[in-house]
């Protein structure tokens, strides 16, 4: 298996954690998450098929 860097801090992914090296870097990304850090764009023209 090929490994990867932990988009969080740019270690070494471990197994246990993929994508990420530790179960700090996991929790970091999590935050982002619920802290509306990131976001996912749709289009307008998306909205209007639903």
């Amino acid at each position: 298996m090929k490994s990867e860097n932990c988009p969080i801090c740019n270690n070494s992914s471990k197994p246990e954690y993929i994508p990420f090296c530790s179960k700090r870097c996991s929790q970091i990304d999590l935050n982002r998450w619920l802290g509306e850090k990131y976001q996912i764009n749709i289009n307008d023209d998306d909205k209007a098929n639903n």
